[in-house]
């Protein structure tokens, strides 16, 4: 008698209790180190005994101008903690001399609960917040041209402070290879016309702008350039585990803390399976990084890396924010018939529009795949218009896929989504 198991889907800030069948399953998940437990303390410490630079301290001055750059609303970072630590070490520093900058890229500015809820009530109301804006030039300075070519523009705030500190978290990035480190300066704190270029159809059709890939990567090449350009002074990094807590920190100067925090988030992230499945089902790791269709992208491509051509992909991801109803990606994906059709329409030479990058992913997945959707908030008419099959109940969609495949179909599930980077045999690069 077949036996089924209940697996636990991270959806919004709760879970999804799915039942698979136990011998046609298999299961793929991070593999994480513990909490450090006090983590301010922890913090403080990675502070005070730098990688390949002097101790925040000793670089603080009375009378600087401080900018720190911090993630937006869609990540995962402590920044209560990050900050509480920092602010700690800058005891020179008045305190109305200290910007907040908020990393958005080229999403939507972060609204005043949303800051609160990021930061904690204390900060977000003693220290001044803003919100990066890729598209107001008034508060870009250009910078001239990247070793690459890239027009660079940057945050003028960032650019004129006395003292830049950069605070992110390292986990798997689609095409970036890894998040934080020189994310925090570009895209994060880069003009719009930076950013489209750093994610052209070119830089992001190339095989190494992948998972865990920094080496030879185009967009990651580009990102640390543009870095170099404007560099911080000083950068902290931190990765998490599914709990959303600190198991390691890294600080000091930018491309050395970077490198060791890549290190170790590989080590979290990569996981070895046997062979490619006819359907796997991924989470968008829950809040907040799934809370629009937009980001859920990257569970899709997670799970694209091991699904068998014409297989399915079965995506959860709560989705509160919408498709979201800010950018461009809505309407790209509804501007054409077919992932085919958005594809040729992105490598049109001429072709430049914001969001075109999370588009273009997403139809070379669905060049080789079928993708469910389970949200929340999104109408299915709309699912429907982003090339995507909006399913109700997770449970009916699995059996119908194993079904549709035969006796022998197999099933992987990602509970953590893109917090992992399932292989069958990883490039030896880094």
């Amino acid at each position: 008698m077949p036996t089924n198991i209940t697996i636990p889907i991270y959806y919004g800030k709760s879970v999804i209790n799915v039942e698979v069948p136990e011998e046609r399953t298999t299961i793929v998940s991070p593999s994480y180190p513990p909490s450090l437990g006090n983590e301010i303390a922890e913090i403080d410490n990675a502070i005070n005994d730098p990688q390949g630079a002097k101790p925040l301290r000793e670089i603080q001055k009375s009378g600087a101008k401080v900018s720190i750059s911090i993630c937006d609303v869609t990540r995962a970072q402590p920044r209560e903690q990050m900050l509480k630590a920092i602010i700690s070490n800058l005891p020179d520093i008045n305190r109305e001399d200290i910007t907040l900058l908020i990393a958005t890229g080229s999403h939507r500015n972060c609204t005043n609960d949303e800051i609160v809820d990021m930061l904690g009530k204390e900060i977000a109301t003693k220290y001044r917040v803003v919100n990066h804006d890729a598209y107001d030039s008034s508060r870009l300075r250009y910078l001239g041209k990247s070793s690459n070519n890239v027009d660079v523009f940057l945050n003028k705030e960032w650019v004129n402070a006395d003292l830049r500190i950069t605070t992110g978290f390292v986990e798997p990035h689609f095409f970036a290879g890894f998040s934080g480190g020189p994310k925090m300066v570009a895209p994060g704190l880069a003009g719009i016309n930076t950013i489209l270029e750093l994610h052209n159809f070119d830089r992001i059709a190339h095989k190494n702008s992948t998972w865990g890939i920094t080496k030879n990567n185009l967009v990651h090449k580009d990102i640390r350039d543009i870095a170099r350009m404007c560099p911080p002074d000083f950068s902290i990094d931190v990765t998490l585990n599914n709990k959303k807590e600190i198991t390691r920190v890294f600080a000091g100067s930018l491309f050395q803390e970077h490198g060791l925090a890549c290190q170790a988030a590989k080590k979290d992230a990569i996981q070895e399976v046997d062979s490619l499945f006819d359907i796997v089902l991924t989470s968008n790791a829950g809040f907040p990084l799934d809370q629009n269709l937009y980001q859920s992208v990257k569970g899709m491509a997670a799970a694209a890396r091991i699904v068998k051509p014409n297989g399915t992909i079965i995506c959860a991801s709560e989705c509160k924010d919408g498709l979201p109803n800010h950018g461009s990606y809505a309407s790209l994906l509804k501007s054409q018939k077919t992932p085919s059709d958005l594809l040729l329409m992105i490598k049109n030479n001429n072709f430049v529009e914001p969001d075109q990058w999370q588009v273009q992913i997403q139809a070379q997945i669905q060049e080789t795949a079928k993708i469910f959707l389970k949200n929340s908030y999104i109408e299915d008419s709309d699912v429907r218009k982003a090339h995507l099959e909006p399913i109700s109940d997770i449970n009916k969609a699995i059996n119908f896929s194993l079904n549709h495949y035969g006796s022998s179909s197999t099933l992987c599930v990602l509970p953590e989504g893109p917090q992992v980077i399932p292989y069958l045999k990883y490039p030896n690069n880094s």
